[in-house]
């Protein structure tokens, strides 16, 4: 596959993820982990990735739709090790593979080998730090401290923005961070779910100088900022 047909896949891909998280009812923080693994930090490498490279492996070489669709049940499936004490089974991942994976049938050991891929491909650095999801959770708990309008910010809304963003190529990890996308998903919900006779709080200035400041300080320093538009 060519990285130029493989980009274009990008949306389907995330889709397909988004989707069967939903199917496996893993959690939001599982959900948007597990994105930040496959689109922010797996699917840009891959496609870098030339013939005789140092990672070889019949996953990557010839690169098939399948394959990263296998790729994306597994990057659930290392996020459920890294939250959940008890994380999903290779068992149901399987069977959710068998059913939602046209092309090609994966056994327990192409997961399992799938799974050491990833993690090659990421050089093991499968920390869940920079997620877009706890920028936003950090974000809306700080609105909500300096403004009361922020508890009418709807956060089911805010999960659906967030999952059409990410289909976004614009809003891969190459054109936009976590944070921004986090603060662009918390602008959107606001303008969405806030009556419009209730739009006093200046949302769009102070989510851009969130974003710049914790790049420095931490969410709580920020409150004093908020504050003042009380």
């Amino acid at each position: 596959m060519r990285s130029e047909r493989a980009w274009g896949l990008r949306p389907r891909l995330l889709e397909f993820l988004i989707e069967s998280a939903q199917v496996l009812e893993v959690s939001p923080t599982v959900k948007y982990t597990a994105l930040s693994l496959f689109a922010d930090r797996f699917y840009p490498r891959f496609s870098t990735f030339k013939a005789g490279s140092d990672i070889a492996n019949w996953l990557l070489q010839p690169l098939r739709e399948s394959n990263l669709q296998l790729f994306a049940l597994v990057s659930i499936w290392i996020s459920s090790k890294i939250h959940n004490s008890t994380p999903l089974s290779i068992k149901s991942l399987k069977s959710l593979g068998d059913k939602v994976i046209k092309e090609q049938h994966f056994t327990n050991r192409d997961f399992l080998e799938a799974e050491v891929v990833l993690m090659q491909v990421l050089n093991f650095e499968i920390g869940a730090v920079d997620i877009a999801f706890v920028f936003l959770e950090e974000l809306l708990l700080q609105l909500r401290e300096v403004a009361k309008v922020g508890d009418l910010v709807n956060f089911e809304a805010c999960m659906d923005v967030m999952d059409l963003l990410y289909e976004k190529e614009e809003t891969s990890a190459e054109h936009c961070s976590p944070r921004s996308l986090a603060a662009s998903t918390l602008v959107a919900s606001y303008v969405i779910t806030v009556p419009k006779q209730r739009w006093e709080f200046p949302i769009l200035p102070w989510a851009h100088f969130m974003v710049l400041l914790v790049s420095t300080e931490t969410m709580f320093d920020a409150c004093a900022y908020g504050k003042t538009y009380i």
